[in-house]
């Protein structure tokens, strides 16, 4: 699939403005090996290839397991992921699918039960920066490098 634009040298000012956020996001209360997961996981649910593909290699170099990464599209199925992780891919899968369901409440109390209030902005801004690289690189056809 060839790229249809590339968007850094299109908008300079609109890429700058995602770069401040993905270094905010990146700043804040969420650990490093959570956000690699949340983002694989919103990624997958968006068909981007180029940011599940980006993510998993950065999870790896923190240390992730194959294993693990393997298993995050099943991670309601598979017993790797702990209660505060599988809080966080469930209100990233809640979040990134927002017009199906909205935010249950089941899920909202889920991840009050692991995560702060201020934790939970912060979450939720890493889900909605990843959901705007996701749509910019599915729009644009960005894929990996082979």
């Amino acid at each position: 699939m060839n790229p249809r634009l590339d968007y850094y040298s299109a908008s300079p000012k609109a890429m700058k403005a995602m770069i401040a956020m993905e270094a905010l996001t990146s700043s804040l209360s969420i650990e490093p090996a959570l956000l690699h997961l949340i983002k694989i996981r919103a990624s997958q649910l968006n068909g981007c290839a180029f940011c599940t593909d980006m993510h998993s290699v950065d999870a790896r170099r923190l240390g992730e397991t194959d294993r693990r990464l393997y298993s995050i599209v099943v991670w309601r199925d598979s017993n790797f992921f702990n209660p505060r992780e599988r809080a966080a891919l469930a209100w990233t899968e809640a979040v990134t699918l927002l017009s199906e369901n909205q935010v249950p409440d089941d899920v909202y109390e889920q991840a009050r039960g692991q995560f702060s209030e201020g934790e939970l902005v912060d979450l939720t801004i890493a889900v909605t920066t990843i959901n705007s690289w996701n749509r910019l690189a599915v729009s644009f056809r960005q894929s990996p490098s082979t």
